[in-house]
This record gives C-alpha cells, sequence and structure tokens, in this order.
C-alpha cells in the first residue's frame, strides 16, 4: 500500500511539474523585420525548449506595449534599457505617467545602431546628411528622435540640419528608403530588414561614428543617457564596409513586479542557458555575453525571480 501510495504521488508531482513546465506566456515585442521582433523570436524558442510555452505578440513599439506590461496584460517584453526606465520615472514621451510595477528579467547583447545609405552614394559620414532628407517624426516609436539627436551631435548636427521624411516607424522609414523617399534610415544592425534593404538597393553603408572620443560620447549621451560606443568589424553586417565605431546601448528581457516568481525564474534560465539556440534563431545573440546578464539596471529593479536566478548561480 505505502509503494502505491508513494508512485501516486509521485505521479501526481510529475503532473504538476509538468503543469509548471508548459506556462503559458507572451513576449510582446516590435513588428516583423525589427530587432525586437527578432530577438524576442530567439527568447521565445529557447524559452519553449525550457519548457515555457512561449509566443511573440508584436506592436509597433515598446513605447506601446511598455503600459501592457506595467498592468500586468502580458508577461514579458523586448526593449531597451533607456526606455524602460524612462517609462519606469514617466519621463521623457511617458508625459509624466510612471509605469512602477516595471521589472528588468536579464540583460542581453547591446543594440547596435547606425544610419544607413547606399554604398554607392557621396554620403561618407553623418556629416554628409546635412540637407539631405532623413526619416524624421516617428510618431510610433518614440525613441527614435532622441537616438537620431544623439547621433546627429556626434557629427555637431542637428534634425533640424536635415529635410524631414516624416515616418511612424523604424520599419516604415526602411520602406521609405528603399521606395527612395529619403537619403538615410536609422535602424539596428543585424535587423531582417536591414538586410532587405541591402538587397534592394544593391548594398548599404553604416554611417559611423568618425571621432568616438569621451567628449562626443558626452555629447550623445545628453540625448541618450545608456549610449555608449562599440566597434564593429568589416563585413560581419551589413552596410558595415570598414573597422568602425557605431553608437549603441543596453537592451533588456522586462516583466511586471506581479510576474510569478517561477516563471520569471524559468524565464532567466532559459535566456541565461539558451545562447546556443538564441544564435541559431538570430546570429546578432553570438555577441551576448550570459556572464552579464546581471549588469547596470540604472534606476529599475530586477525582478526577485530573476534574482533567486543569479543567486544560485553566484551572478552576483
Amino acid at each position: 500500500m505505502r509503494h502505491l501510495l508513494a508512485t501516486a504521488l509521485m505521479a501526481f508531482g510529475l503532473c504538476l511539474a509538468g503543469q509548471a513546465q508548459a506556462q503559458n506566456v507572451g513576449i510582446a515585442t516590435s513588428n516583423p523585420g525589427s530587432l525586437f521582433h527578432n530577438i524576442g523570436t530567439a527568447v521565445a524558442n529557447a524559452a519553449n525548449e525550457s519548457g515555457l510555452n512561449a509566443t511573440i505578440q508584436p506592436a509597433t513599439s515598446p513605447n506601446q506595449f511598455i503600459p501592457f506590461i506595467n498592468s500586468g496584460g502580458i508577461e514579458f517584453g523586448v526593449a531597451n534599457l533607456q526606455e524602460v526606465n524612462y517609462a519606469l520615472e514617466g519621463k521623457a514621451w511617458f508625459d509624466g505617467q510612471p509605469n512602477p510595477n516595471l521589472r528588468v528579467v536579464a540583460m542581453l547583447m547591446p543594440l547596435r545602431e547606425a544610419i544607413f545609405v547606399r554604398a554607392d552614394s557621396d554620403i561618407m559620414s553623418v556629416a554628409d546628411l546635412k540637407g539631405k532628407r532623413m526619416v524624421d517624426g516617428y510618431t510610433a516609436q518614440n525613441t527614435i528622435l532622441p537616438q537620431l539627436d544623439a547621433i546627429y551631435s556626434t557629427a555637431g548636427l542637428t534634425r533640424g540640419d536635415m529635410t524631414p521624411v516624416n515616418v511612424p516607424s523604424v520599419v516604415a522609414g526602411a520602406d521609405a528608403f528603399m521606395a527612395g523617399e529619403s537619403d538615410g534610415f536609422i535602424f539596428a544592425h543585424g535587423a531582417g530588414k536591414v538586410r532587405e534593404a541591402d538587397a534592394a538597393v544593391g548594398g548599404l553603408r553604416a554611417l559611423p561614428i568618425d571621432n568616438p572620443t569621451d567628449e562626443v560620447l558626452a555629447k550623445a549621451r545628453e540625448h541618450w543617457p545608456t549610449a555608449f560606443f562599440t566597434t564593429i568589424k568589416a563585413g560581419t553586417t551589413p552596410g558595415v564596409l570598414e573597422d568602425a565605431s557605431y553608437f549603441a546601448f543596453p537592451q533588456v528581457i522586462f516583466t511586471h513586479a506581479n510576474a510569478p516568481d517561477d516563471v520569471v525564474y524559468a524565464m532567466t534560465k532559459a535566456i541565461y542557458e539558451g545562447k546556443e539556440s538564441m544564435a541559431n534563431t538570430f546570429k546578432p545573440f553570438n555577441l551576448f555575453d550570459p556572464a552579464e546578464v546581471k549588469g547596470d539596471p540604472g534606476v529599475a529593479e530586477f525582478h526577485p525571480g530573476a534574482l533567486k536566478f543569479f543567486e544560485e548561480n553566484g551572478l552576483n
């Protein structure tokens, strides 16, 4: 009898474990073609392989879905750290409406960004963009305007030095460029839309930061506080024609304060252990360093479920 009872209890425990492993979670991302959509897809694949049942839910941009995550409408999201910090405190385009429930799950590889032009154009540097037709507006993706300001500032320019081509999002901006409506567009290195544009126009040039000094970085950080410069090797991603420095900043997977600890723990574990899976889905994850998942979150806090995983694995 005791043996039968033990067997029954074990079976019941395995059943509960299976239910926990099959937990359904959503990951909010930007639109298909965007870097955050690529990242979310890769993270979802790793999470599914680890036992979570994760699906991505695209929206135009993080400034649209961040408040939804704050309210607990979806479990996870992909964004850059600066925007999460702005949202948390209600700064910038969050217009004094704080989102106090946001919590960071894991730091990912940096988002590396550039302004792209045709490789056969006479635009060789950011300074050469003066007076050119450049994407602007970004009514559905507020995060882009200060990033443009930051990149322009490295050459002593402002958005006012350009002829604006108003678009709602980075994907729409790339489409405007491919349609010949603008001379350049801003996008993240490695995104699917950049590869599409590269093929559509017969080659791109990613405009580098020509003078990546501490003084120039300080100017960029006036517009985008988490910015830093990073070197990209020639030929490793479309548009990078020579070894050069580019604008970059941290990106994260985040959640809300009321997300269950065990679910966040499982997602953190999936990300920490899933580099190979994520890189197979989206090559820029080759730059991901699992040892750096617990970086500096700025004004944000990590979720307790993530902190538990970090502590158990010596990531202090």
